[in-house]
C-alpha cells in the first residue's frame, strides 16, 4: 500500500467566512492588468489548459483532431506554448498518446465512474488501471459525493488513497464537484480530505454539472492548499473547471492564484484550466494583442 498521512479530525475542519471569501474574490475581478504583462498572462493561460473533450459522441476522428490543435495553436504566431495536456475518456488514451507523440503534451484521462462516480470501488479501480496502462499521464477521479454528503469521510479518504496508488506514477487530480457540495464549509472539507489522502491536484468540477468553477469556490481551495502546505511543506495543484470560456476570467484566476499561493504556483506543474473553448478566446485575444484586431471565430477550429 502507499503510505499515506494519518487521517486528522476533519470534523475540525476551517469555518469559511462566505462574506469574506465572495468579497476577496470580487476584489480581484476589479484588479487592471498591463498590455504587456496581459500578453505574458495569456500565454501562460494557454500553457496551463487541459484541452478536453469528454462526450458521448466522441470518435478517434475528433480526438486526433483536438491532439493537432494542442500541437498547432496558432501557426501564424511563433512562439506560442502549448496546452498543457489532453483531457479524455480512457478508451480514447491510447489514441490521444499516439497522436501526442513526442510532443510533450501530457494525456489526461478521467476516471472512476466520471461524472458521476456512481460504480463501485472495484471497478472504479480497474477503470484507473486500465487508463495508466493505456499511457494516461494524469488521473481526474470524482469523489462518491454521495458517500460525502452522508457524512462517511472515512469513505472518501479511503476511496482517494487507493485511487492513488492504483495510479502508480500517473499524477492524480481529485473532483470535488463543488456544484453538488452546495457550501463552501464542504467544499474546504472535501479539499483537506483529497490532500491529506494523496491528491496531486484538487479540481472543482467535472464540467457537467452547474455551477462549475467559481471565482469564490477557487478562492476557498486555493487557501485550502496553502494552509495545507504550511501544516506539512507539501505543494497541491489546483484545477479549476467548468465554466470558464474567456480570457479575461481566466487571467482573473491567475491574479488569484498569484496573491494566494505566489510565483511557485504560476506554472502548468501546479495549475490547470480545464476547458473545452477557452483556448480559442484565448488566441483571439493574442490576435488582438500582436495585430490590433479580433480575428474572426471561424479562423479557430471548433475541437
Amino acid at each position: 500500500m502507499a503510505e499515506k498521512i494519518i487521517l486528522p479530525d476533519f470534523s475540525l475542519s476551517s469555518h469559511v467566512d462566505k462574506v469574506g471569501i465572495e468579497e476577496r474574490a470580487s476584489r480581484i475581478t476589479k484588479r487592471s492588468i498591463k498590455s504587456e504583462t496581459k500578453t505574458n498572462g495569456l500565454k501562460l493561460i494557454l500553457n496551463m489548459i487541459d484541452l478536453t473533450t469528454l462526450e458521448g459522441k466522441d470518435t478517434p476522428g475528433k480526438v486526433k483532431q483536438m491532439c493537432y490543435k494542442a500541437q498547432h495553436l496558432l501557426d501564424a504566431y511563433a512562439g506560442l506554448p502549448t496546452v498543457a495536456a489532453v483531457c479524455v475518456y480512457p478508451s480514447m488514451v491510447n489514441i490521444a498518446k499516439q497522436a501526442l507523440g513526442n510532443s510533450g503534451i501530457k494525456v489526461a484521462s478521467v476516471a472512476t465512474g466520471f461524472p458521476s462516480g456512481q460504480t463501485t470501488l472495484d471497478i472504479k479501480i480497474k477503470d484507473t488501471k486500465y487508463a495508466v496502462e493505456q499511457g494516461a499521464d494524469e488521473i481526474d477521479m470524482v469523489i462518491s459525493r454521495g458517500k460525502f454528503l452522508a457524512g462517511d469521510y472515512q469513505y472518501i479518504y479511503d476511496e482517494i488513497a487507493m485511487i492513488k496508488e492504483a495510479c502508480g506514477s500517473a499524477r492524480l487530480k481529485v473532483i470535488l464537484e463543488t456544484g453538488e457540495l452546495v457550501t463552501y464549509d464542504k467544499v474546504r472539507k472535501a479539499s483537506d480530505i483529497a490532500m491529506y489522502a494523496g491528491a496531486d491536484f484538487i479540481k472543482t468540477s467535472t464540467g457537467k454539472i452547474s455551477p462549475a468553477a467559481t471565482l469564490p469556490v477557487t478562492l476557498v481551495m486555493l487557501l485550502a492548499i496553502k494552509d495545507f502546505y504550511y501544516k506539512t511543506g507539501k505543494m497541491i495543484g489546483m484545477k479549476p473547471a467548468g465554466g470558464i470560456s474567456n480570457a479575461k476570467l481566466a487571467l482573473h484566476y491567475l491574479v488569484m492564484v498569484n496573491e494566494v499561493l505566489g510565483e511557485d504556483w504560476m506554472n502548468n506543474k501546479w495549475f490547470r484550466f480545464g476547458a473545452s473553448s477557452l483556448a480559442n478566446d484565448v488566441l483571439m485575444q493574442l490576435m488582438k494583442q500582436k495585430t490590433g484586431v479580433y480575428q474572426g471565430g471561424d479562423y479557430f477550429t471548433i475541437d
